[in-house]
This record gives structure tokens, sequence and C-alpha cells, in this order.
């Protein structure tokens, strides 16, 4: 039996909350948004008459298309050229979801992303469910045939593993500016003392270029060599100019919540890097250059229409 208006309408209602889950599972928009429309295929196939909660069947759909992703993900990244990094989400992306809380702002972080490709599977899964949108371990066993003992066993161990590598200070806005505003200084001093001072001892710095733009397989590790890498990074050079299409203009911004530099020629994003930020100073400078995965940031850069002076311009 056709859909009708009133079956497309519900669905379309549960779109916003789907892809926010899908992109917290899978880390890419575009294998957020593929695995959503294959939901929807399924809804229109279903029985839907004989559905008691939609958003509960929505979702166990969803996530279960989404582990079978994730699964062939990992066989994927296994030949993926160099590090890889998450697709990155600029400020007001909706895909973000609900950010009410520190544990739903936490959990969509680019941080903690980058730090759920530890968690197998199913740990992603229950981690996201319960951390991010609530759900009880009833309904997360439910929505992956397992026990209420096992959800509960799987988030606890989920749970361990991010909170391993996790020391994120969450700051506002404002304080998000300041902080691109002093890394920004400091990288184009062309000294590498005014770095370290900002970074955390054992701070990394990784870039994500997917074998399209040049970026080291191995990530830098501490202050110095971190510091080293951003001032060569961020000296002119005519063939960086030309690979990137132009100078770029560099941009305060967040991403994923966290406070972000955002590289443009041309209307077009061409890097954004997210800057963690702890404590003790920036533990780690997240570099997404992958064409492939800056195409929303740059649709979502032109939906803004006014962003200002860029604070800098790079090479």
């Amino acid at each position: 039996m056709p859909l009708t208006a009133s079956d497309v309408d519900r669905f379309e209602a549960a779109r916003p909350r789907l892809e926010a889950i899908a992109y917290r599972l899978l880390g890419s928009a575009g294998e957020a948004e593929d695995a959503v429309q294959e939901t929807f295929l399924r809804w229109q196939t279903a029985d839907v008459g004989r559905v008691e909660v939609p958003e509960a069947w929505l979702t166990k759909v969803l996530t279960n298309l989404c582990l079978n992703l994730l699964t062939s993900a990992r066989a994927r990244r296994e030949t993926y050229v160099g590090q890889w990094l998450p697709e990155p989400l600029l400020a007001g992306d909706p895909m973000l979801g609900p950010a009410d809380t520190a544990e739903q702002r936490e959990s969509v972080s680019y941080a903690v992303l980058t730090l759920m490709e530890r968690l197998s599977p199913s740990e992603r899964a229950v981690y996201v469910l319960r951390e991010a949108f609530g759900y009880p371990h009833r309904e997360i066993a439910e929505i992956l045939d397992i026990t209420e003992a096992a959800s509960q066993q799987i988030s606890h161990r989920a749970r361990k593993h991010v909170a391993d590598g996790r020391a994120r200070a969450e700051i506002d806005q404002a304080a998000a500016r300041r902080v691109v505003e002093e890394f920004l200084a400091a990288a184009a001093s062309g000294r590498i003392e005014p770095l370290v001072r900002l970074l955390t001892e054992d701070a990394v710095s990784i870039g994500d270029g997917g074998g399209k733009v040049p970026a080291r397989a191995k990530a830098f590790e501490g202050a110095v060599a971190v510091a080293k890498f951003l001032r060569g990074l961020f000296k002119p050079g005519e063939a960086k100019r030309a690979l990137a299409g132009g100078a770029p203009g560099l941009y305060a911004s967040t991403a994923n919540g966290d406070p972000a530099v955002v590289a443009v020629v041309d209307g077009r994003v061409v890097g954004v890097m997210c800057l963690e930020v702890t404590a003790e100073g920036i533990a780690a400078c997240r570099n997404q250059v992958n064409p492939d995965k800056l195409e929303r940031a740059t649709a979502r850069w032109a939906a803004v229409a006014d962003h200002g002076k860029p604070l800098a311009t790079a090479f």
C-alpha cells in the first residue's frame, strides 16, 4: 500500500533526528543522508499501519543500516590514504542535532567523534543512543536485539573508552573565537615559541587529505613538533597557493562545537582545522582538507550571508 501524505509527514518529522543519529554513528554527513534515505525506502515498503511506534521502528531500521555501514567502513579505512578524520559540520548545521545537554554537545564534538573510531559498531551505537539521545537501555536493547543487561555493559565499556582519551573543556562561541584569534596570531608570528605556549606538552596534529590533498600519513606528536609543523603550514609559498586555488582567508568559527579555523578561497571551504581545547591548552589540531569531506561545509558557509573579514590570510 502506498504511503499516505500523513505517513510521509511522519517520516519527515523524524528526519532531523535520524540524520543526527546517523551522522554521530558514521562520522560522515553524506553517508548519514544515504542511510536516512534508505530508511525512507524501507518505510515506503513497510506495512506502516501495523507500526505501533513509528519513531522506534525508524530508529531501529536506521541504526541497523548504520551498523552494516560501519562494518564495511572499517574495511575501507584500512586502505584509506593517510589519516581518517570525520567530516566536520560548521556552526548551525542542523545535522549537529540536539545540543541542550553537555552529553549531547560532547557526543558530536570533533574530538569525541574521532575517539569513537576506537569503538566497535555496537559500542558506538549504544554510546550514541544513550549519551546523545537519552534512550533507556530497554529501548536500546530492542533496537539492537540484545538484552538490557548487555546494553548496560556495552554502554559502560564505551564510555570508558571515550573517557580515557578525553579531557575536553566546554567553551562558548566568544571564547572559541578568542582561542582561534590567539592561535592564528601565534601561527603567523613565524616563531614556534608562541605556539608552544598555547599547546599541551602531548599535543598532536592530524591531517586528512584522503589522498587528494597532501597530508602527512603520521600524526605530529609533542608541542615542539606540532608548533614546527604549524609554523611551516602557515608560511607563504606559491605551491601551496596553487594547490588551494589561491590564498585562503582564515576565519574563526566552530565545527562540531569546537573552535575551528575555516580556510576559504572564493567562497569554497578548502580546510577546517578543529582545535581540541583542554584546561592545559590546545591538545589537538585536526585538519580536514579532503575536498570530498568539505562539500557540506562549503554549502553551509554559502548559506550564511556575512562572515566578516578574515582574521588572516594563509600562504
